[in-house]
Order: structure tokens, then sequence, then C-alpha cells
């Protein structure tokens, strides 16, 4: 304690002298030149870039004597301290960071601080500061539980409490069950945002006790069923539980459902059944296809009813779900009732199929199996065209269209998304191009943190940014990191937006972070991160287009993009009813005090 306390009274007197324009070096002080501190800067990043960790932990130390309140070099002095094995100066390097209220998850910062004094054999530390960091949200329990740093809390029943039962091979299946609820509680109790969710604690406490009560009355299918249907009322699209990985929920329908206005259609399939591509499915065994989807959304984990029209058809090729929720009597054998794209009404029998259990990101579909595709119709649209790649785009010149999909918010290995930003807008400034349409609808999502150079981009564009000049698709797929796209777009530019609502809100619990119940092996996400991508006070539950087209299948059939069409059709007109969500908002009393601006006093009526 006694070094730390130098540490710190140190920092303060260089931190005093800093605001006077000095640093202490060599007992002497002297005035700050700039050249000075890029140079040091430049020095260390040179070093932490090499991996030289020594070198760069005092290349960080001097950046820090010369600027100690930026938390991004506190920061970086730390991991080079903790990289290069020097524990006891990272820990007050970590403390300061946290001070400053640097690193995206503060949690991580006590994490490393925890890992720190773990090394350094201080088990009192060790299990304060690992505390500190679940306290804080602690995202990654399994990391934690397996951390080989945490030797010597393996025994230490603060450890155990934090991270659960190491095993639970002494348990009963009903107590196995039971354990497994208890971490999911705690888990979701301790990193749900309970202004934001739609379950009050006492809500979840109350059903995930009766749940753990009537758990020996269950099946293992129908307790998992319960849970997913419990954490599908939190009422987040990022707080979720999944089936687990195994042959039971591998077994899956080998076909691709998509909802259009007109109803449920195969649009892709296993080659041994081409022939139902394009068919409308009018049931499910006994159970019509509309009574059969309103009986899987409860088990759908959402931000908004757009993202039942995504996920509700895809949960349709799990048999295991439809056998537990008692759609059908045999999950291997499924009987459906369809139409066929000649109009034929048949009952057909579809083996289930554990080769493709999760199609969710399989870009158009998996890859061995056939699409709908009516060849007589002409060649396929702009949108279906290429949508594998995570971005692209084409210059239509007959409208001086840039046509730009987005279909993922993840970089691709063969040209980052900063370098295909510029690219793009290098285009667009180069050529005779008068809109920019951003087609979001198949994205649903990635990494957040990659939009920078495309919004700063929108906004420095005049010659797009403008109504009539920047357009953006959107969808019911459009979610997570996409759903922030959208949002930024529109509270910073004067896009025109066209299609469905978006599958997330504009402000939304974000962010997934699965961990692995012990005993029943489900797979359990609790959002943990707050995206205000809008303005603080928008409380939408979707991005609604401007312009509404919902897909239909008679446009997909006859290879036709309303939306694309709509755009290119669309003459001057004015959508703007207040500058964007946010900018319009007034209460009823400023309504009134405009109202009176510039009018007279009146006497009151008496």
């Amino acid at each position: 304690m006694a070094s730390l306390h130098k540490h710190f009274v140190n920092t303060a007197i260089v931190i005093m002298l800093v605001s006077l324009g000095m640093v202490v070096e060599s007992g002497s002080a002297h005035a700050i030149t700039t050249n000075e501190f890029t140079s040091a800067l430049h020095i260390a990043k040179a070093k932490s870039a090499a991996g030289e960790w020594p070198d760069a932990a005092r290349a960080w130390e001097r950046v820090v004597q010369m600027n100690p309140v930026n938390e991004e070099y506190w920061q970086q002095l730390a991991e080079a301290d903790y990289k290069s094995g020097d524990f006891k100066q990272a820990i007050p390097a970590f403390e300061k960071v946290l001070d400053l209220g640097g690193h995206c998850f503060p949690s991580e910062t006590s994490y490393s601080i925890a890992r720190s004094y773990a090394t350094l054999g201080d088990k009192e530390n060790a299990a304060g500061w690992l505390q500190d960091a679940f306290a804080r949200g602690y995202r990654d329990v399994e990391h934690a539980r397996d951390d080989p740093s945490f030797k010597l809390l393996r025994e230490d029943p603060r450890f155990v409490e934090l991270v659960g039962p190491l095993n639970d091979s002494g348990l009963s299946r009903d107590q196995g069950w039971q354990g497994d609820l208890a971490v999911l509680q705690k888990e979701l109790e301790r990193k749900s945002y309970p202004q934001f969710v739609k379950m009050s604690r006492q809500e979840l406490e109350t059903e995930l006790a009766s749940l753990s009560k009537n758990i020996s009355n269950l099946s293992d299918l129908q307790a998992t069923l319960e849970v997913m249907k419990l954490m599908a009322r939190m009422g987040v699209g990022h707080t979720e539980a999944l089936p687990p990985h195994t042959l039971e929920f591998a077994q899956t329908l080998p076909l691709k459902f998509f909802l259009f206005k007109e109803g449920l259609y195969v649009i892709a399939a296993d080659p041994k059944y081409q022939d139902l591509l394009g068919a409308q499915v009018l049931g499910f065994g006994d159970t019509e296809t509309d009574q059969a989807m309103a009986a899987i959304a409860p088990v759908v984990f959402k931000d908004n009813d757009m993202w039942l029209k995504t996920m509700v058809p895809n949960l349709l090729r799990y048999t295991a779900l439809l056998k537990a929720l008692n759609l059908i009597a045999d999950p291997l054998q499924v009987p459906l009732n369809v139409r066929d794209v000649q109009g034929h009404a048949r009952k057909v029998t579809i083996a289930a199929d554990p080769s493709q259990p999760d199609i969710w990101n399989s870009y158009p579909y998996p890859s061995g199996w056939v699409g709908f595709s009516p060849v007589a119709a002409g060649p396929a649209p702009l949108y279906l065209k290429n949508m594998q790649a995570f971005y692209w785009f084409q210059y239509l010149p007959e409208s001086r269209t840039v046509y730009f999909q987005y279909n993922r918010v993840l970089p691709d290995a063969k040209e980052p998304f900063d370098v295909f930003v510029a690219r793009l807008f290098a285009f667009i400034e180069q050529h005779d191009v008068d809109k920019l349409v951003i087609d979001l609808r198949w994205n649903n999502g990635g990494n957040t943190y990659l939009l920078p150079p495309l919004i700063n981009a929108l906004v420095g564009t005049p010659k797009i940014n403008r109504e009539g000049g920047l357009f953006v698709i959107i969808g019911r797929r459009t979610f997570s990191a996409a759903g922030n796209a959208a949002a930024y777009i529109q509270r910073q530019t004067n896009a025109i937006f066209v299609g469905e609502p978006t599958g997330a809100k504009p402000n939304s619990l974000g962010d997934e972070t699965y961990f692995t119940l012990p005993h029943s092996k489900l797979q359990a996400s609790v959002a943990d991160v707050y995206w205000e991508s809008s303005w603080p006070q928008d409380y939408r539950k979707w991005i609604a287009p401007q312009i509404f087209i919902e897909p239909t299948f008679a446009a997909y059939r006859s290879n036709q993009d309303p939306a694309m069409d709509a755009i290119l059709g669309l003459g001057h007109l004015d959508f703007t009813i207040s500058q964007h969500p946010g900018f319009g908002c007034k209460s009823e009393q400023h309504i009134d005090d405009e109202d009176d601006k510039g009018q007279q006093a009146t006497p009151a009526a008496h």
C-alpha cells in the first residue's frame, strides 16, 4: 500500500505541474513543448505496436507524466505493464483508468486488476476485485470460471458464488435444473437494465421460483421451452435463451421459409424438396400456419413485432420446438399442407435433417441448397444479386444512382470497411451521381464500432446528403448494429427511408455474450449495453419508413423490387414533418407557448 500511496502522491504533483505547463524530469521542472509530447507519444505507440512491452511501459510512463488526464494513455500504460509481467505497476495504472472512467467496460478493468493480484498471489485483493468486476457487470462468466489466473480461488466460496458450481456431477436432474435457473436469475438481475425490460425483478423472481418448484413435472424439452418463453418476456432482442447443441434440436426441416404479405412461402430447400420451391405453406400437420406462427411467437426474443416476421419463419424449422408446442406428433416426419407454385393444394411429409440446423446467416441459403428462381421473369433484382457479400455497390447510369447493399456490419478480409467507404465516396464525388441508395434490409448487425467512417462520409457529402439524394431501404431484419446504423443515418442526415419498419428500436439494449447453463447446456445471453443511437427522448418501437412497402410474393416471383422502383420513380416530395425524431418533441406547454408568441394578451373572460 505504501508504494501505491507514493505512486498517487507523485501523480497528484505531476497533475498540478502539468496544469501550470510544467513537467518534472530528473529533479527539475520545465515547460512542455508540443513537439516533446508528440515525440513521446509516437515512441510509445511504436513500442506497443512492436510488442516491446517493457520499453512500451517506460514510454507510456513518460506520456502520462506529460498528460495525466487522458484515460486512453493510462490504459496503454496499464496494458504495457501487464503484458510485460510487471503486475505491481499495472495495478495502479488500471486503477487510474477506472478513476478517469476509461475503457468501454469498466468491469474488464476491474477483472484485469483481479488477475494481477491473483498472479501476485494476493488472494484477498484478487477476490475483492473479482467481486467488483462482477458487480460492474463482467460479461464472460465462463472465461472467469476457467481462467487459470484464479487457481488460488478455486475452492473459495466467494469464487463459486460468482461463477457458479464448477461441475454438477453430484446433483440430481431436478437439482441440476434448479441450479441452472438460479444462475440464470443471477445473471439477469446482475446485467439487465431494469428500466428497459418488460418484466420487473419481482415478476422475474416469482416466475423462476414457480418454474423451479414445478421442474419435476416437466420434461427437459418442456423446461427448455419455458426458459425460452421467460427470456422472451423480457422484451429485449438480445436477451435470449437458445436450445442446447444436441441432436434433438439439430433436427430441422431442410426448407427456408419467408413470410410475405400473402403468407408463408418456401424460398429455398434441399434439392430433394426443390419441387416445393415457391409453395405456400398452409399448415403444419393439423395446425394452420397462422396458428403455428402464433404458437411460436412467445418463444421469440424481440424488440418489436417486426422481428417476429423474421424469427418465426426461422424457428418453424425446428421440429423439437414444434413437438414441444404440440403442433406435430413426430419430430422426424413432419406433414405439411402446401399450395405449390402451380396452385395445386397437397400434403407432403418432410424428413427432419440435422445437416443444416442453423441457416440464420447463410446468404441467400446454405451451400448445396437451391432457391426459388423464376427464370422466365428475367434477371434477379439487385437486392437478391449478391446477398453473401458484406458490402458492395453498383452504379446505375440511366438514373445516375449508386446502389450500395450493406448486408453485415462486419469487416471483409479482402477490403476493410473504411477502405470500402473511401472507395465508394470517391466514386460518388468523381461521377455523375444524383442518388445514393443504402440497402439495409438483410443486415442483422455486427460491430457498431465499424460505422463511423460511413456516417462521417454521409454527413460530409452534400452532393447526396440532401432530401431526394439519399435513401435507405430498411426492413424486418434490420437489427442490432444495422439498427444503430439506421438510427445514426436518420439522426444525422437527410435520408428518406423506404421499405418496412426495422426489427430494432432506435434506442435499445444490445450486445450478446453467451454463457452456458451448467446442467441443461442452454445458451443464454443478457443484453448489457444500452445503445442510445437516436435522441434520448426517442421511444419509438422501430424506425418507420416514410414510404412503406411490404414484401409480396407476387413481386418476388416476378423478380421485382418495389422498394427500389419507388425510389427510382420518386418525384420531388417533402417528407419533412419535424427535422428528425427528437427535434420535433415538444411538451404541450411548449406548444402552447409557441402558439402564444406574437399574440397580444386578451382580457380573461368573467
